[in-house]
């Protein structure tokens, strides 16, 4: 059974103004503390403002009451200021045995909210037979972040790689290909899975050329596609190599990232094509999908076009061919009803909005997707160049998400070299690749999903601002702290000390840690955990830099730093390692 969370401060703070408030003013009815952090002590509580009309009473008047009703060993001091706001600061000795009580706690002191909780998320979601491009960086790394989080807070995580593998660009492939048996595609390079699926990207193209401009090859295509949902033995043979071979190159890709998606993740649209046709009679049956102009499409009330005409949901096309609608609501009704999911995220980019809004209402209107289950659309903006543009290559195509990633671990191997010149080759290329992912995972999850931003190589290795590489390097140095020191400081906090403004400063951040968790995975934002570890590494620069550490004025106050240095430590690797970036020793 995994123990329960530490309680934080900042809940054990409010707890006692709460029942400070019930003794001083019990007319109050239950009224929340109201408590946040705050920059003129440690703590502060404005109930005092929000009940005084309530009670009648001067709010001044009402937080001296509760300031002199606040008792117990928590709370230091308690003052009044302004109109009525409790200031309060918490006892040294608490903040010591806070710090221990994390140090002690294998989880950091952080909580299983989402225990007894299912949760699938969709997301990466590359296409068979082309090769993964920067639009499926936000999709892999977020999804992978979310993932991560939802696990450490106690939940049974699907991951759903929702692959692109089955369609009209099937036929069309397998056809170009059985016309040109001499074009090679397995083994292009043995030693770089990657080029088996550039060649196959570009055969795609070459396919798509033909298709285009000879109406016999397009016919021959289409029969294809017919051969292959009916199961011909030779076109599924073909169909399942350019899985096999995309699918090795997609994992590639992975592994480089460091994301935890693999081989048994993998959620095709081909395994639902044998249920799309009963989800529409489904629909027809209850009304909720009509005919309109051959294709069988759902209407809604509240979605219309600028010109005031609906905007439907196509379900099924007027040439008999099913919507990508078709599929996601199959995927919904699995996912409900055999997966049993209490939640389902798609880590899809904003300019799905409309389709996932429609989705998930008829979804509700079926029945398929109960009030007891959320459905959230994880949208999240467009990656764009340096230069702030949209991300294409020189010839205006889209930039192949293994070109960025050799572009970071150059980058990053260039910054190493000139930091440490005598550096070993090994040990280069294996650092080159730590901080290179990592820089590139951070950039991108400490930014807003739903903002667009820039990939700028250049900036993501930088040493210095709000950087992955400044927190790996933060990261090395309480390493080398602790080595240095060669003892154990989780046992040591004996006697608490007088605390140092860094020192408080630092403790209360990381007391911070669980509230953190919880409001990232609530909000589907990743980039507020960011944040929290880069406000981490400046406030443990700051207690460092005022505050001698080995060189301490006494044993005591050396092993309470020392503890904090190892608290600040295992937070950062942690909360790090939840981004799905890691955190070197050495640098």
């Amino acid at each position: 059974m995994t123990p329960a969370p530490v309680t934080s401060l900042a809940d054990a703070v409010d707890a006692t103004v709460a029942d400070a408030i019930a003794r001083a003013v019990p007319e109050s009815d239950g009224a929340q503390a109201l408590v946040r952090r705050s920059d003129f002590a440690d703590y502060q509580a404005n109930a005092a403002l929000s009940l005084a009309k309530q009670v009648g009473r001067p709010p001044r008047d009402l937080g001296t009451a509760i300031a002199e009703a606040v008792g117990g060993e928590l709370i230091a001091e308690a003052t009044v200021s302004g109109p009525g706001f409790v200031n309060l600061t918490v006892a040294d000795s608490v903040i010591w045995r806070q710090v221990a009580a994390r140090l002690a706690d294998e989880r950091l002191g952080t909580a299983t909210m989402l225990d007894g909780r299912t949760l699938v998320v969709d997301y990466s979601g590359p296409n068979i037979a082309k090769e993964m491009h920067v639009g499926h960086l936000r999709t892999t790394i977020i999804g992978d972040a979310l993932v991560r989080i939802a696990e450490h807070l106690g939940a049974t995580v699907v991951r759903h790689n929702h692959v692109g593998d089955w369609g009209t660009q099937f036929g069309m492939l397998i056809e170009y290909l059985s016309d040109h048996p001499e074009a090679e595609w397995h083994r292009v390079d043995e030693a770089d899975p990657t080029a088996n699926i550039t060649a196959l990207d570009r055969l795609y193209k070459q396919a798509r050329t033909a298709f285009d401009a000879d109406p016999d090859f397009a016919d021959r295509a289409r029969a294809r596609v017919v051969a292959l949902q009916s199961g011909d033995e030779a076109t599924v043979s073909i169909w399942r190599d350019l899985v096999t071979v995309s699918t090795t190159a997609f994992e590639t890709i992975y592994d480089r990232l460091g994301v935890t998606l693999g081989d048994t993740d993998y959620d095709g649209e081909s395994g639902y094509n044998d249920q799309l046709a009963n989800v529409v009679d489904e629909l027809v049956s209850a009304g909720i999908a009509v005919e309109s102009e051959g294709a069988l499409c759902v209407f809604f009330d509240d979605v219309q076009g600028p010109d005031g005409t609906p905007v439907p949901l196509m379900l099924r096309k007027s040439d008999g061919g099913y919507g990508y609608a078709a599929t996601d609501l199959a995927t919904i009704r699995h996912r409900v009803r055999d997966l049993s999911a209490d939640e389902i995220l798609y880590v899809v980019d904003a300019r799905q909005a409309l389709h996932f809004q429609q989705v998930f209402a008829t979804a509700r209107r079926a029945g398929w997707l109960p009030d007891s289950v959320t459905a959230d659309h994880v949208a999240f903006g467009t990656v764009l160049g340096a230069d702030g543009r949209p991300f294409k290559t020189r010839s205006g195509g889209t930039v192949r998400l293994a070109d960025l990633l050799d572009e970071a671990e150059a980058k990053a191997a260039a910054v190493i070299t000139e930091k440490n010149p005598d550096i070993e080759p090994r040990d280069l290329a294996g650092l080159a690749t730590a901080t290179g992912m990592g820089a590139v995972k951070y950039a991108e999850l400490s930014t807003s999903r739903l903002k667009d931003y820039r990939f700028d190589t250049d900036q993501m290795v930088a040493l210095t601002g709000n950087t992955g590489v400044y927190l790996q390097y933060a990261h090395t140095r309480m390493s080398a702290i602790l080595r240095k020191a060669a003892a154990d400081p989780q046992t040591v906090i004996t006697d608490p000390t007088t605390l140092s403004p860094p020192e408080r400063s630092l403790a209360l951040h990381l007391d911070a840690y669980n509230a953190v968790l919880v409001e990232t995975m609530a909000e589907r934002e990743p980039h507020r955990l960011a944040a929290y570890l880069y406000a981490l590494a400046k406030a443990f620069t700051s207690f460092y830099e005022a505050s001698p550490v080995l060189r301490a004025e006494t044993e005591t106050l050396r092993n309470n730093r020392l503890a904090l240095v190892q608290l600040s430590k295992q937070t950062l690797a942690h909360g790090l390692g939840l981004l799905g970036v890691s955190a070197p020793d050495h640098m």
